[in-house]
């Protein structure tokens, strides 16, 4: 999905998920430790993608309440990796308030003892995109 203009097919080109090959089976959401936290559990975040009702999870806590731990990708059987459309519509909704990409010359600057350097890679490839 390439020039993505609505939301929808954005989080599924920053995922590289295909929410479609979802057979709602609940596995993610039967293996996901935030389950009970999450008003939006991980099975219905795709359906809302699929529907391009990113509105209401851009409004719920689902999102946020993600621990990033990709149990649910793990038990997908159809490696749709619900856990990725989550933290896609995550870096969506951080771009919508002004966030923006990690420049390369900016990690010298955010490297230090308490900060690991595993999490300014992540960052950074998470951000560049």
């Amino acid at each position: 999905m390439s020039h993505a203009d609505n939301r929808a097919e954005r989080i599924c080109e920053i995922s590289g998920s295909n929410p479609y090959m979802c057979m709602k089976c609940g596995k993610c959401s039967a293996s996901c430790p935030s389950y009970n936290e999450m008003d939006i559990k991980p099975h219905q975040f795709v359906s809302y993608v699929l529907n391009d009702d990113i509105e209401s999870l851009v409004k719920s806590k689902a999102a946020f309440k993600c621990l990033g731990c990709f149990a649910c990708i793990e038990r997908c059987p159809r490696n749709v990796q619900p856990g990725k459309l989550v933290d896609a519509a995550r870096q969506i909704v951080e771009r919508e308030k002004g966030g923006d990409y990690i420049q390369p010359e900016e990690i010298p600057a955010l490297l230090g003892e308490d900060v690991p350097q595993q999490l300014l890679v992540s960052a950074f490839r998470r951000y560049r995109r």
